[in-house]
């Protein structure tokens, strides 16, 4: 279980955690027109961002109640345009050292692969 602490971005976006556990998170956005670019499909801003705390949350189950995480750097690979469709996140732990750590994240639209995220996180 996690440790997340109080996120008011994550809850202004409507991102749910619908599993954590050993290095591996399931996050949801159920789709918002609020979401949309100009271009009619969802902003990768928003993918991004559920990528990013997809992979903050598997890192959190890994680690004591007094540990909190600070993204490094990811690294975002968009496939596809998100079509009109809830997302879902799907996030694990590649490597943990002691003061970083590695995870990966595939982001779905309508059950298909839109994206691919990598990134380090600091353990503080």
């Amino acid at each position: 279980m996690s440790n997340r602490p109080e996120h008011p971005y994550v809850d202004f976006l409507g991102l749910k955690y619908d599993s954590t556990n050993h290095g591996r998170s399931k996050c949801s956005l159920k789709f918002r027109k609020a979401f949309l670019n100009p271009r009619n499909v969802i902003h990768g801003g928003v993918i991004y961002a559920l990528a990013d705390s997809g992979m903050g949350e598997a890192l959190l189950s890994t680690l004591e109640k007094n540990q909190l995480v600070a993204t490094i750097e990811i690294k975002i690979t968009y496939l596809k345009p998100a079509g009109h469709f809830d997302l879902v996140c799907d996030s694990q732990l590649i490597r943990k050292g002691r003061r970083v750590a590695f995870l990966e994240s595939d982001v779905y639209s309508d059950n298909e692969l839109i994206s691919k995220a990598s990134g380090s996180f600091a353990i503080l």
